[in-house]
């Protein structure tokens, strides 16, 4: 992993096939940032922390039962929020326009969401479909940036391979949610699961299993970005989308 989480500088001299382009169009030498790894894993660590202190300290009192249940819901928006970051910003890393708006987007929607989710209202149990539909809205918007991604980069077979993990990440958190609405096996048997195999406990199984998919796919595309040359600083790239 320290290999991929470096800064890495490509000499102007070089193309990607490591031959002498001394006369091609120079490339700006730059280092590739980390900061985009280090906000996913933030939020994913920030979702953890907040569902880990609404387990322990919600059972006190019915004030605090609200208020960290919502505190929870809170830091599930952020990490969703969160695991945009990588990906978009080395899928677009030579795209600035786009990045800019995708990641704004995202960022915007999530604040409107997480907004939503504190009000007390929405803590109550039956609106727990609606908590896990606006959970997937929110992952499932990636779907756009990753078919424009997968078009504009379609010739990097890294791109597939980094979409095989964010496909592998988005059957999780279905999976999850579904356990979590449907509250199957203890539905079925009540009082069998109440230490341990409940659903709640099953859905954060999945959650950490997506949050690793995710992760991999991250250090994917960091790895590819690095391993490619500088963007070219002529008007045309940078004004493409």
């Amino acid at each position: 992993m320290d290999s991929q989480l470096r800064h890495f500088s490509q000499p102007s001299a070089l193309n990607m096939n490591g031959e002498d382009s001394s006369e091609a169009i120079p490339i700006l030498s730059e280092a590739i940032p980390i900061w985009p790894w280090f906000v996913f894993l933030a939020g994913a660590m920030a979702c953890l922390v907040c569902s880990s202190l609404s387990h322990l300290l919600a059972c006190h009192s019915q004030r605090f039962n609200f208020f960290f249940w919502r505190l929870d819901y809170a830091g599930i928006s952020l990490m969703i929020i969160c695991s945009f970051f990588a990906p978009i910003y080395y899928a677009f890393s030579c795209h600035p326009y786009s990045r800019l708006f995708y990641l704004t987007s995202i960022s915007l929607l999530g604040f409107l969401v997480i907004v939503t989710l504190l009000a007390p209202a929405l803590s109550a149990p039956r609106f727990r479909s609606f908590r896990a539909t606006l959970f997937l809205s929110m992952g499932f918007l990636g779907v756009i940036p990753a078919v424009h991604a997968v078009v504009i980069h379609r010739d990097h077979p890294q791109i597939f391979v980094a979409l095989g993990f964010e496909m592998m990440m988005a059957v999780m958190y279905a999976a999850g949610a579904g356990f979590y609405v449907s509250r199957f096996p203890e539905r079925w048997k009540p009082g069998a699961f109440d230490i341990a195999g409940h659903s709640h406990q099953i859905f954060h199984v999945f959650v950490v299993a997506g949050a690793l998919a995710h992760s991999a796919a991250t250090l994917v595309l960091l790895n590819w970005r690095q391993g490619l040359p500088n963007c070219d600083v002529s008007p045309s790239v940078l004004t493409q989308t």
